[in-house]
């Protein structure tokens, strides 16, 4: 049975930062569970008594873990839990190691409130639609889902994040947060290694995008 509400986790041993995110959690979505802990070894523990999680948002710096470690063992642990990552680090130092490590989304803590709801927004926003039922996709379309499947036809395309964010009308950082998942539900690293993937999978049928429609 499905829980009555998400529950959000904000790890961070700062308690102002801890805080901020929390409050713009619950703005984004009022009715959520809001669980702050300051160390990531006391994520299991607060899990066992609040529910299993919705998202993660997780410092990269943390008093027990440093750099991507912290990364790499929440994703072990919560393999199908979208992970926001958020750091006073540019993303230019750090974000792509981040996502390879199985974050879906890095987020400055230099950016002000509005960028930070909008990284937030992104990967809840990413969430539900990776929630939706594939319903009539294409063959050789099994276990992906809706959003995955138009993506593989807007790469074959040739569309970069941009103007994928126009023909979906979604954000750019949310096109991003979908491109790391599927690049982690297939098992590759580029767009060229998920374009041959989506080739030799059979997703490239010439009624696909009536079907995603």
């Amino acid at each position: 049975m499905r829980k009555a509400r998400n529950v959000f986790y904000v790890v961070d041993d700062h308690p102002m930062m801890r805080d901020a995110i929390a409050l713009m959690l619950r703005r984004l979505q009022p009715a959520a569970g809001i669980v702050e802990i300051d160390r990531l070894d006391k994520l299991a523990g607060a899990v066992e008594r609040n529910g299993a999680a919705d998202l993660i948002c997780l410092d990269l710096n943390l008093p027990d873990t440093k750099g991507c470690d912290g990364v790499e063992a929440a994703r072990r642990e919560h393999p199908e839990v979208p992970i926001a990552v958020y750091s006073a680090l540019p993303a230019a130092d750090m974000e792509a190691l981040c996502l390879s490590a199985g974050a879906d989304i890095y987020i400055e803590k230099a950016s002000d409130a509005a960028g930070l709801i909008k990284g937030l927004r992104s990967v809840l926003k990413s969430e539900q639609d990776k929630d939706e039922a594939p319903a009539a996709a294409p063959e050789g379309s099994a276990g992906l889902t809706r959003r995955q499947v138009q993506l593989v036809q807007l790469i074959a395309e040739g569309l970069g994040n941009r103007e994928m964010a126009e023909r979906l009308e979604i954000s750019e950082d949310t096109v991003k947060v979908h491109m790391w998942r599927l690049y982690r539900r297939i098992g590759v690293n580029s767009r060229t290694q998920a374009l041959h993937y989506a080739r030799t999978n059979g997703h490239l049928a010439s009624n696909a995008l009536a079907a995603v429609a």
